[in-house]
């Protein structure tokens, strides 16, 4: 008997979320199922991930806003003092004569400059000499004893057997003396002679030589080859008389006209030389210019992390939309470009007083308010408006820019005299001073604080003014001087301090946020390493239930293989 048998296979189907298991059986693939699973149930690990990225993505915002602050800073420490921010040129009829530089605190305006007579420094030369530079000029040990600018001095332990060269060297570094007199040779073609010189220019600064030891240089050999003598000028025109000048012991003159530095070339009594100092608009300009574009690249900055967009009809938010320690720091950049100088007061026309710039707006900057234009929220800069102001005020320009704590006040009665550098703060203050009958000052206020007195000074303890200095002037008896005093720093100063605080790398805004937000990702760290233990739990769970169905598989497929071949035997 012939049995036919048909064997079909079993087919069973899972499905568990998105992962379909079908065909399972000996040689099924169970690390592609496991695997499967385990990406199923890591949305959760991954929705932190993201989570994490998207904060990361915050702390990137801020260190580059953060890079932005600082190179503004870097760009107005450049130009935060008057001396900076603002140039003098000066002019002379003869530079080969006379040359000049000016400050800032130059006046414009020329002055006549007459050289009666050059400053230099005394020169001895000995009138005899050696045949050679290695000749011997002393046979003992001995000294050199000399008197310069009226003051003795002796060079102790010159060698016995010291050549000229040798002399020379031990002269020059010795030292009590070296930065007195120093030593040199000269050669006649025959001779070489020991030349001395003084190190200071002036009439005073003579070099006597008193006692030259064993020395074949006796001290009656020196002679003065060049005297020692005073710069001699008038200054338009001062002092009256030909026989007067004004003397310095020097070529460079830096005392006599305020804020000019005179380097005297030539004489010549007969000669007026004229100096002349303008003001470098250009340079005010250009300065201007850079500190507008310096500001323009925080704000652009600013509005690429924070604006919200509507293109598409829906609000879209920035990186940093609605963050407010960013809205806090554009709000604090603002105020200051926008607000009234420290301690600048403004213009009254009536009375004459304050000061004709305190703002920017007045100079022509401005913020542009425009939301269609390209410039919304820059500032701008009106030129038109900016060179009548330069025209009219070019020092009250540079100084609302760069005044660096310059103190003044509003009265003869008492003047400004010092600060604490670092902690007075700019400001207008208002004083109170009272006198007793003696004329003494009983008691004083600064910003209507109680001031610390010091004979006719006054110095404020506490508050903002704390460490500023002022002196009566005004003795009277029993009475009573009131004023203000003000202490100006310009908008870059300002604006400097203010970012020094924005980016203190501790106690700034942005350090804050950064710290904040460093925190919070390692809290999500710390979920996505339980994520990632439960998830390795449950891979290796999942591997050990589907070891122990593979071994089953194979189990019953043997069984099924052993029944099969018993049947087919019972029917053959």
């Amino acid at each position: 008997m012939t049995t036919s048998t048909s064997t079909s296979t079993a087919a069973t189907s899972f499905t568990s979320g998105s992962i379909n298991v079908s065909g399972l059986g000996n040689g099924t693939d169970f690390n592609s199922l496991i695997d499967g699973l385990i990406t199923a149930e890591s949305a959760t690990k991954t929705k932190f991930e993201n989570w994490k990225t998207s904060w990361a993505y915050k702390v990137q915002g801020f260190q580059y806003l953060n890079n932005k602050l600082l190179s503004l800073k870097t760009t107005l420490g450049g130009m935060d003092t008057v001396d900076e921010f603002l140039s003098k040129a000066v002019t002379s009829t003869s530079d080969a004569s006379v040359s000049a530089t000016a400050t800032s605190e130059a006046m414009v305006g020329a002055h006549s400059i007459v050289v009666g007579q050059l400053a230099q420094n005394d020169i001895l030369t000995t009138a005899s000499g050696v045949s050679s530079l290695s000749s011997s000029v002393t046979t003992s040990n001995t000294s050199l004893s000399f008197s310069y600018g009226g003051t003795s001095y002796t060079i102790n332990d010159i060698g016995a057997g010291s050549t000229l060269t040798s002399l020379v060297s031990f002269i020059n570094n010795y030292a009590a003396t070296k930065d007195k007199v120093r030593a040199t040779t000269i050669y006649d073609g025959s001779t070489y002679h020991l030349q001395l010189y003084g190190m200071d220019q002036g009439a005073g600064n003579q070099v006597v030589i008193s006692n030259t030891g064993s020395l074949v240089f006796g001290a009656s050999s020196f002679q003065n080859t060049q005297e020692a003598q005073s710069a001699l000028i008038k200054v338009d025109g001062f002092p009256l008389g030909s026989g007067n000048w004004i003397a310095r012991n020097s070529n460079s003159v830096e005392d006599v006209i305020p804020g000019v530095a005179l380097t005297l070339k030539n004489a010549n009594s007969n000669a007026s030389i004229t100096i002349g100092v303008t003001t470098n608009t250009d340079s005010i300009k250009t300065n201007i210019k850079t500190f507008v574009s310096a500001m323009n690249e925080v704000r652009s900055a600013l509005q690429a992390l924070t604006k919200v967009s509507n293109a598409s009809g829906t609000a879209t938010g920035s990186l940093l939309t609605g963050n407010y320690g960013v809205q806090l720091i554009g709000t604090q950049l603002k105020e200051v470009a926008s607000g009234l100088g420290l301690g600048f007061d403004l213009f009254n026309a009536s009375t004459g007083t304050g000061d004709y710039y305190s703002t920017l707006s007045q100079i022509g900057i401005s913020t542009d308010a425009d939301e269609s234009s390209s410039t919304y929220g820059m500032l701008v800069l009106d030129e038109e408006e900016l060179d009548k102001a330069l025209k009219k005020d070019p020092d009250g320009v540079a100084e609302l820019f760069a005044a660096n704590y310059a103190g003044s006040t509003d009265t003869s009665d008492f003047s400004y005299l010092a600060r604490i550098n670092g902690k007075t703060k700019a400001g207008s203050y208002e004083v109170s001073v009272t006198t007793g009958a003696d004329g003494k000052i009983t008691s004083a206020t600064i910003g209507g604080l109680a001031c610390g007195v010091d004979g006719t000074r006054i110095t404020a303890l506490s508050g903002d003014a704390a460490g500023m200095v002022l002196q009566l002037d005004n003795q009277t008896p029993n009475s009573t001087f009131t004023g203000e005093v003000h202490l100006k720093l310009g908008k870059t100063g300002e604006l400097g301090e203010k970012l020094t605080e924005l980016t203190n790398s501790s106690s700034g805004p942005l350090a804050i946020l950064e710290e904040n937000y460093g925190e919070i990702m390692d809290s999500i760290d710390d979920k996505i390493a339980r994520e990632e233990r439960r998830l390795a739990n449950l891979k290796s769970r999942l591997k050990d239930q589907y070891a122990r169905l593979d071994a089953l598989l194979n189990t019953l497929t043997n069984t099924q293989s052993q029944l099969t071949s018993a049947i087919e035997q019972l029917s053959s």
